[in-house]
């Protein structure tokens, strides 16, 4: 039945269609007012005229200069209708070449005229299309200054329809830079003015406010043009400091609490600011509470968490404004995954740096559950935003040993980075893992049955640096301390010809983890000895890289500090000592360390001399002779000499003590 509807609804308009492509232009006309008035309002009709290929048509009409401008206007409005169709009318328009028909007339068309205003309805209906065409408007700044001048100067309806296209259009920092070098901050100021005793109209205001955050986000050279603009006597953050007010609009308040944020992140305005202390923070807390609708609260929550993600003061002012907690708990019980992902996302900002607002987030009425729910939630935003509220949390002590404990969190977390996760949730969950590894953390034990080594293994072997870090970096927790089968597990798992190959990051930060490792690795003297009797030409061919290499390269004091404590790990064992004395190579960098002008590096050095030359240990007369055959003993009397080191003097005075036929 509805195939014979269509039918007929195609052979009635016909006749007129085909009218369209006479060469009398009244006929034209004619065609083009009946085709208009029938696709207003009717989807089933717009779908119907585009299926008969009369979009070419209209185009063509729409962009010749040549004919009636009345033709023109009539074939621009019809596009215009057809554009405001289903989501597949709007992609057969972009398809046809559409927007960018549209924007080429725009670069003739006379300004003020009801043409240019027809056009810019049409092209504003096709890019509140997802995806927007936003090629079709290529970053020309002789179109951008004209499309900014209509924007300050036009009627009221193609200003608004023009920002609102630019703000969609600005995706990038070309795009931002472009549209602040054709005035575009001027523009939207003139929007953002609310004339005394007028209503606020967000039609009006939402496209300006819209525009103004694109062009500013992360953008410190933008960011700093609109907070020196004015409109006439307000700068743009005091016009957005009137909008976010309890009086304005909740969307308008939204919008430009979200403008001040992004102002802010960008440098333009300090946090300590009163338009973000006393406007944009108050008003996104606001925002957040039970009495406004799910989609405003969503939005507020994610906008908060942005501004809050980093200054630890204004964390702790949103975190006793208005309820916050309360708020955030009870969007975390809405159905929608925006309103979970924005509140998800705000509890991580929130709990960042300070211990006592974590304590107030885990001491908030059944948030662990929700975050375990989260982790196991079907779309992948709501749970990377868990596991960033769990990342955040988890730098807690007191929580890992109790609350994280309590809800088996290790649980959903292993699984979720077991299922081919995202870059984006393998970086943030293998970095909330280190936290769960940590020696003190009751997670540890069951998380190694999980498959926690060869997990953290394969990281070590990405592409991504961070991601190699992370991998590092909670092997390097996991072996702290640990039983020996575990420090063999990772040995085994991780393999040498890796372990060398991130001794040989072009990351400082993996080198260093992986130099932890190998400490962590080497400590207890029977496991250093087990180890060493294992794999003890691996592990000696990893310690003159470690040490050679880093002790000779030109890497941190940090670095150094670490290959040197490796050493002296070794050196405490009672059997690898003699793989040290045998290395040559790695006793005289030991000597030359006592003499480092760097204290902390002559500390690391004495560490190493001190387990070598100990007393009563056996074969220690023979390595006391080698080691001041190769002016290790007169390197010591320097040090017990040096002004610079008297910090030292006791643990150089107990390594001299040592040598009794020497001293």
């Amino acid at each position: 039945m509805q195939q014979f509807t269509v039918f007929m609804d195609i052979e009635s308009s016909r006749s007129y269609i085909d009218e369209l492509y006479s060469s009398d232009a009244v006929k034209v006309m004619e065609a083009l007012v009946t085709l208009k008035n029938s696709v207003i309002g009717s989807n089933r009709q717009k779908s119907s005229v585009i299926s008969q290929g009369v979009v070419p048509r209209l185009l063509q009409l729409m962009s010749e200069e040549s004919l009636d401008p009345n033709i023109r206007l009539e074939a621009t409005i019809t596009i215009g209708s057809l554009a405001k169709g289903t989501p597949e009318n709007i992609d057969s328009l972009i398809e046809k070449g559409t927007a960018t028909a549209l924007v080429e007339m725009l670069k003739t068309v006379p300004l003020g005229s009801k043409l240019a205003e027809a056009a810019l309805c049409a092209l504003r209906s096709i890019f509140s299309h997802k995806p927007a065409p936003v090629d079709a408007l290529p970053a020309d700044m002789r179109l951008l200054t004209r499309l900014t001048q209509i924007a300050r100067e036009d009627s009221q309806e193609a200003r608004t329809s023009v920002i609102r296209v630019l703000a969609v259009w600005c995706s990038g920092t070309v795009e931002q830079e472009a549209l602040t070098c054709a005035g575009a901050c001027s523009a939207a100021a003139a929007m953002l003015v609310v004339p005394p005793r007028s209503v606020p109209s967000p039609s009006r205001l939402v496209p300006a406010l819209e525009l103004l955050a694109a062009m500013c986000f992360k953008n410190p050279n933008v960011a700093q043009v609109a907070l020196n603009t004015r409109h006439g006597d307000k700068s743009i953050p005091e016009l957005l400091m009137c909008l976010v007010s309890r009086d304005k609009p909740l969307v308008v308040a939204l919008k430009a609490a979200k403008c001040l944020t992004f102002l802010q992140r960008a440098g333009a305005l300090p946090a300590d600011d009163s338009r973000i202390v006393f406007g944009a923070l108050p008003c996104l807390a606001r925002l957040c509470t039970k009495e406004n609708t799910e989609d405003i609260r969503a939005s507020a929550a994610e906008v908060l968490a942005y501004l809050t993600e980093v200054d630890t003061s204004l964390q702790r002012l949103a975190a006793i404004s208005n309820h916050l907690m309360s708020s955030l708990a009870d969007i975390v019980n809405c159905q929608s995954a925006a309103a979970k992902q924005g509140a998800f996302k705000c509890f991580a900002s929130l709990g960042a740096n300070d211990e006592d607002i974590r304590k107030m987030i885990i001491e908030t009425h059944g948030l662990m559950v929700h975050v375990v729910n989260g982790l196991n939630n079907p779309d992948p935003c709501v749970s990377l935003a868990a596991v960033r509220c769990l990342h955040s949390l988890s730098r807690s002590v007191q929580q890992l040993r109790t609350t994280f404990q309590d809800h088996a969190v290790w649980k959903p977390l292993m699984q979720l980075l077991n299922d081919s996760p995202g870059p984006e949730l393998l970086n943030v969950g293998s970095s909330t893992l280190c936290n769960l590894l940590l020696e003190f953390s009751p997670a540890k034990e069951p998380m190694l049955d999980q498959g926690a080594v060869e997990m953290l293994c394969n990281l070590t072997k990405m592409s991504d640096p961070a991601l190699r870090l992370n991998g590092i970096w909670a092997l390097m927790n996991m072996a702290f301390q640990a039983e020996q089968k575990v420090k063999q597990r990772i040995l085994c798992c991780l393999g040498t010809e890796q372990m060398f190959r991130l001794l040989g990051d072009s990351d400082t930060r993996v080198i260093m983890k992986m130099l932890g490792l190998l400490r962590n690795l080497l400590s207890t003297r029977q496991h250093i000895d087990a180890i060493m009797s294992e794999y003890s030409s691996q592990v000696m061919q990893l310690v003159r890289q470690a040490v050679i290499v880093v002790l000779e390269g030109s890497y941190p004091a940090e670095v150094k500090e670490q290959a040197l404590c490796i050493l002296g790990n070794i050196g405490d064992g009672e059997k690898s000592k003699d793989l040290i004395m045998a290395n040559e190579d790695v006793l005289r960098k030991l000597v030359d360390y006592l003499a480092h002008p760097e204290s902390k590096l002559q500390e690391a050095a004495l560490f190493v001399a001190g387990n070598l030359v100990w007393r009563g240990e056996a074969g220690a007369a023979a390595r006391q002779q080698r080691l001041a055959e190769l002016g290790l003993l007169r390197a010591l009397k320097l040090l017990r000499a040096s002004h610079h080191a008297a910090h030292l003097h006791d643990k150089v005075k107990t390594a001299l003590a040592q040598f009794n036929e020497f001293t």
